[in-house]
């Protein structure tokens, strides 16, 4: 299974790298990772994307406590969040098939920052499970290039879990 780790750290250099030495001695991958400022200055949230079953992940987050720098660490994954991901993708985009690509694109409501004669680049905003709907769509037209940041997410302080909101409309209709 998949974990969303959020961790708080004072911003300092090498703590990025100590974080990341502490998953590489263990052998563990790192899926996606986002640094950032968060809210007070001189701390930094890092977001992480980690798979392992829920022992491993207990005990990385152990770990990851006895860092000097580690002030708050948290699994995230069953907890209601709002998660973000950003995406820019170039895709094939010829007088033929443009006015389809364009379509496409407002449909994920993407917006289109660069257009050249054979290819549009789109920046695509929304949770991972959106950018990959997107690129599924956007295949058949050929994607030349795609850069993807990491998940960033937030705890949810209404506590709506939007993922149950959803399976409930899923068997309403």
């Amino acid at each position: 299974m998949k974990h969303t780790i959020s961790v708080l750290v004072e911003d300092e250099a090498g703590v990025l790298t100590r974080i990341a030495g502490l998953f590489a001695r263990r052998g563990f991958n790192i899926e996606s990772l986002a640094v950032g400022p968060a809210e007070q200055v001189g701390i930094s949230r890092i977001t992480m994307v980690v798979p392992g079953d829920d022992k491993v992940i207990e005990q990385l987050i152990k770990q990851l406590y006895k860092l000097i720098s580690v002030l708050k660490v948290q699994d995230i994954t069953e907890t209601p969040c709002v998660e973000r991901e950003l995406m820019l993708v170039k895709v094939n985009a010829t007088a033929s098939n443009r006015g389809e690509v364009i379509q496409l694109a407002q449909i994920f409501r993407a917006r289109i920052v660069d257009i050249a004669d054979e290819a549009l680049t789109l920046e695509v905003v929304g949770d991972p499970g959106k950018l990959v709907a997107i690129v599924q769509m956007l295949n058949k037209f050929g994607i030349r290039e795609i850069s993807r940041t990491g998940k960033i997410a937030l705890v949810r302080e209404s506590g709506v879990n939007t993922e149950y909101l959803k399976s409930l409309e899923a068997k309403v209709y």
